[in-house]
């Protein structure tokens, strides 16, 4: 048995405790993010501050090391599962507020004829990480179903994913799509999956392609410009 005290999050600062739930969520601590977010409510704490000091940041930080080869995706899957412990009490109050507690809203979607999601369930993750309103379509997704949520959400940006060779002309027929009803204006679309790269993005003239989760978190940032160096 180990001889240190058992840390009692309640007895920490506000300082400690932010530090504290960093690395919890850094290391997938679910239940641990759920109090250390509630106590910062009890505490007087603005929602949208508990969720851009604590919650963010440590999903940054997340980010940065799978991007640099330190994490995998296991860990990086629960450090978004950690992190809905915390956002499960904060969504309603923010969803309740008038101010402006998002980064951004994404619409993202495998493209229609392409069944696989978790690359794109990372993707959302590390977007919901990074602050962005998610908007997950799922699977096998049709221009009809793109329209429809662009319609329903006005996103700021639309992702959209393959991981088949067979599928990934179907970003084109979105793209030229949306540019056919002038939509692509005010609209940046980002491409990614196994199979698709740079040249095939500029091809089919997608604003942005993503290499990894982390890396896409980091382009839509700046599309909607937040970004910071």
């Amino acid at each position: 048995m180990s001889d240190e005290p058992e840390l009692i999050l309640a007895e920490l600062s506000d300082d400690e405790l932010v530090e504290q739930m960093k690395d919890d969520l850094y290391d997938g601590m679910g239940p641990e993010i759920a109090e250390g977010t509630q106590i910062l409510l009890n505490r007087g704490w603005d929602a949208n501050r508990i969720l851009k000091e604590s919650l963010v940041d440590a999903m940054r930080i997340v980010g940065l090391d799978f991007a640099d080869g330190i994490l995998f995706v296991p860990e990086v899957l629960s450090a978004a599962n950690a992190m809905k412990g915390g956002m499960n009490l904060l969504r309603p109050i923010l969803a309740a507020s008038d101010t402006q507690t998002s980064t951004g809203r994404v619409v993202i979607g495998t493209v229609k004829g392409d069944i696989h999601d978790i690359g794109k369930n990372l993707v959302g993750m590390m977007l919901e990480g990074a602050g962005f309103e998610v908007f997950d379509l799922g699977i096998n997704t049709s221009i009809d179903e793109f329209l429809e949520a662009i319609d329903k959400h006005d996103p700021h940006i639309l992702g959209m994913s393959a991981l088949l060779t067979t599928t990934m002309p179907y970003m084109s027929v979105v793209i030229e799509d949306l540019d056919k009803r002038n939509m692509l204006k005010n609209l940046p679309v980002m491409v990614g999956g196994a199979p698709v790269n740079k040249e095939f993005a500029d091809a089919i003239h997608a604003n942005a392609y993503g290499p990894d989760a982390a890396t896409t978190a980091e382009l839509a940032k700046t599309i909607v410009g937040v970004n910071r160096p």
